[in-house]
This record gives C-alpha cells, structure tokens and sequence, in this order.
C-alpha cells in the first residue's frame, strides 16, 4: 500500500508531498494539447501502474489499478436544451429544488463544453453551460457578440421551475469572461459574476446590445513574439489601453448590478489578466462602486480550469492556427486551481443564497 498523503515522491514529474500529483503532473501523449472531458456522462479512467524500478527501463509490473473520477455527481441531472435560439445543457442538484442558478461560458474554441457545469451542479447550483458559436445550427464563426442571445439564456434561467431568483450567477473564463461582463453591465438579474482570466475590454471583436455597441480594442500581430522555436507568445498584441479605464473600448462594468470577483493568474500569457483586473478595479471606483476582490495566483497561466486537471502549458491557437504558451508553472498553477474553485464556490453561496458542500476528490 502506498499512502499518496504521506508518502512524499522522490522524483520524476514532481517531487515532495503532493497527493493529487499523479493528475495535475499529467502530460499529453502529443505535444500541444490541452485536457478537456468532453463527455461528462463517463468517468475518465486513470489508470496507475506500479512497475519495479525506475527511470526509462523500468521493470515488470507489479501492481495495476484504474481510478474512475466522474463528472456526473450522483443524483445531478443532465437536460439538453434547445429553447428558441439557445442551445445549451442544464445541469440540475440532487434534491428538491428550486436551486440558485448559473450560467456558465467558455471562450475562443467554440462548442458546447460541459465539465464545470456539471461539477457546479453537484455543489448545489442549477448550471447552464452555454454554447454560442460553432455548435449545432449556431453560427460557425464569431464575427461580433451580439448579447441579445446570452439575454434568451438568462430569461430561460429566469422561468425555470427549478431556478431560484431573483438574480443569476455567471462564470466565464478568458473571452467567456468578457461576454459575462457584458451581461452584468448590460442586463438585469445578474446577482454575481466571476471573470477568470477576462479582460473587460471588447477585444477582437466589436460588442451590441440594442443600440449600444462598444467598439474593439484591436490588436497588432507583428507584436508576436518567439517563446521557444515553433512556440508563440502572444501577451502583447492587443493594442495599447490608451485612456485606461475610460477607453472607449472598455465594458462598463459599473453598471453591473451585483459584485464582481475577478480570478487572476499572474503568469497569463494570453493576455495581461492582472493589469486588465487593476483596470476594471479603477473603472469601478472611478464610478464610485466599491472596489472589486481580485485574487492573483502567482505562477498561474490562462486556463485555470477545475482542481487537479493537468495544466496547460501550450497548444494551437484557434486564430493563428500555430502554438501558442498560455503561461503557468504546474505545481502553482495547480494549487490555484484548487483555491480559485473553493473561492468561486463560496461567493457565489453568499450571492445566490446556495449552501457550501464539500468535495473530497482525492485519490
């Protein structure tokens, strides 16, 4: 028996007491790619091996084992959902609702992806993972927003039977994170919204709502620069944030009607998440709202996803259609992902009105 809590490993991929490090220290088999479950109705299998020996020529087996670690809590229930133009899939809690909810948004890739819907869902939050482009009938590419569609989200949120008001939470990562800011600035109900890793800027593409349009900020590609040979490192090509937090290209964020949290990764290189933070920071108390809680995680890329899933270091970008560094060092950019999850978890129980429950995903 080996107790991976007391047992520290003296070498490899990670060395000290780490025991979740057999997951976060995981690598793909091809370079430049990123982790992503995909379908949540099956476990992934891990499987571990113990061989005599080490090092390359390791020996025979000696003992095999395979953990299933599911997506699908007992008891969450899965509903595809194709409800005038919204297409998505809720997730609902155990139990007899109704639950406080939470629309869930990914950024640049497109897709339906439903991984941290469902494990929201097995917290106790009645979860919508929300496509808006390449997905089904949606379009195949996004020239504009057009925050028209992410309001028949939230309205369909709103009536649901199971969906407790009045407000709704919203979580998005990178360009998601944009989108939900947006919503929060432009559209009622919206009681909390987390940003990780957003900008608060309309980036590439310009955003609409009605009347309002905020123009994109733009970006320069002979700003690219070589990380590594054949590897990208894209932080610097967005144009400069001339005016700060009054460029016209900002998301007025004070509009936002509940509180803000902005998840941070110090080492992004998809953007500069930290100092995008201090601007929306200024913006809002240039408003005169209460400063927002930024928590930065230092030594943490871009994609900081759910706890102990490998970190991506690098992958193709969807735009560049070449590789790309998304910044972070594995060990912290684990353990961020495990505190930033709990940070998320907990504010949206003290703005939704949900209950905390723990989680022991350990091996």
């Amino acid at each position: 028996e080996l107790d991976l809590a007391r047992a520290p490993a003296l070498g490899g991929s990670f060395a000290g007491l780490e025991p979740m490090g057999l997951l976060w220290a995981l690598e793909p088999e091809k370079p430049f790619w990123r982790f992503l479950k995909r379908d949540v109705q099956t476990p992934f299998a891990v499987e571990l091996e113990v061989l005599d020996g080490h090092g390359p020529e390791a020996g025979r087996l000696l003992g095999r084992a395979v953990q299933e670690r599911d997506f699908l809590p007992p008891g969450v229930q899965r509903e595809p959902v194709r409800a005038g133009p919204v297409r998505a899939t809720l997730f609902l809690p155990p139990g007899p609702g109704p639950f406080p909810g939470i629309i869930d948004i990914f950024g640049l890739g497109g897709g339906l992806l439903e991984y941290r819907a469902s494990l929201l869902a097995g917290h106790g939050f009645a979860t919508l993972a929300l496509a808006y482009y390449d997905f089904e009938d949606l379009p195949k590419e996004l020239d504009s927003i057009h925050l028209e569609y992410f309001e028949e989200a939230l309205c369909y949120m709103l009536q649901h039977p199971q969906v407790k008001g009045p407000g709704i939470g919203l979580l998005g990562i990178s360009l998601g994170a944009d989108i939900c800011l947006s919503m929060a600035s432009f559209l009622n109900n919206v009681s909390a919204t987390v940003s990780i890793n957003g900008s608060a800027f309309s980036g590439n593409r310009g955003i609409y709502y009605k009347q309002t349009s905020i123009p994109p900020l733009g970006y320069d590609l002979k700003r690219t620069k070589v990380a590594f040979p054949g590897l990208l490192d894209i932080v610097d090509v967005r144009n400069d944030v001339i005016g700060g937090c009054e460029n016209p290209s900002m998301i007025p964020i004070e509009k936002a009607q509940g509180p803000i949290l902005f998840i941070v990764g110090q080492d992004d290189h998809n953007w500069r998440s930290e100092l995008y933070a201090q601007v929306a920071s200024e913006r809002l108390q240039a408003h005169g709202k209460e400063k927002p809680k930024i928590i930065c995680y230092p030594g943490t890329g871009h994609y900081i996803e759910p706890p102990y899933f490998p970190m991506c270091p690098a992958s193709s970008h969807i735009l560049l259609h070449k590789p790309v560094v998304w910044g972070g060092e594995p060990r912290p950019h684990s353990r961020a992902q495990v505190d930033a999850w709990n940070q998320i978890i907990s504010f949206f129980c003290r703005h939704l009105g949900g209950t905390q429950k723990s989680a022991f995903p350990k091996l």
